[in-house]
């Protein structure tokens, strides 16, 4: 009974070993540890809930029908400035306890320039503009086929962010345009989770 009651421990002492390195690994790094061999059809997102004062909220819905299929994003954001549109994009973290400006840039694994949503050459976050009604509401429908829910474009516990000017797409002729497309602060955030 009590080379039972060591063995027991032993393996439970490894397993917390190994979820701590787990924990660690992920936090130090800070992006999302990959996934191999699950695929996610659906995610949520919901704006701004307790993270900033910016009075924009909203959700999104993703979906993928499979790996090699495009990501369809709907949802509704409130709280816009009326007849504006801003920069909308996935950042590199979901990591939003420093409010939207801790989720480092725009999610880009193989370091290319900022660029519009149907450019061959751009970031995987870059998802163009959303503009918003004279009441401030904006009604998001985009099918992209950069970003995904499985594998190394994989969204899943990123952040989604809306921006406070327009992205200019990467056509601005500076070094901000190629980098950020020069859309300013960021008004709103939102983790992307499995739904």
């Amino acid at each position: 009974m009590k080379m039972r009651t060591v063995a027991v421990v032993g393996v439970l002492s490894a397993l917390c070993v190994a979820i701590i390195i787990a924990v660690v690994v992920t936090s130090v790094s800070g992006a999302p540890a990959a996934q191999t061999g699950v695929v996610v059809t659906k995610a949520y997102v919901l704006f701004n809930i307790g993270v900033d004062k910016s009075g924009i909220v909203g959700s999104l819905d993703l979906s993928q029908d499979e790996p090699s299929s495009p990501v369809k994003i709907n949802g509704t954001l409130t709280g816009l400035t009326p007849k504006g549109q801003h920069g909308f994009h996935v950042h590199e973290s979901g990591d939003i306890r420093g409010g939207c400006a801790s989720t480092r840039g725009h999610f880009n694994p193989k370091m290319l320039t900022h660029g519009a949503p149907g450019d061959e050459t751009r970031h995987v976050g870059d998802l163009g503009n959303i503009m918003a009604d004279d009441k401030g509401v904006a009604v998001i429908n985009i099918t992209d086929r950069m970003i995904s829910l499985t594998g190394d474009n994989s969204v899943l516990g990123r952040a989604f962010i809306v921006h406070e000017k327009e992205d200019d797409l990467g056509k601005g002729g500076d070094d901000g345009s190629k980098k950020t497309g020069n859309a300013g602060g960021r008004l709103a955030c939102g983790i992307i989770g499995v739904a």
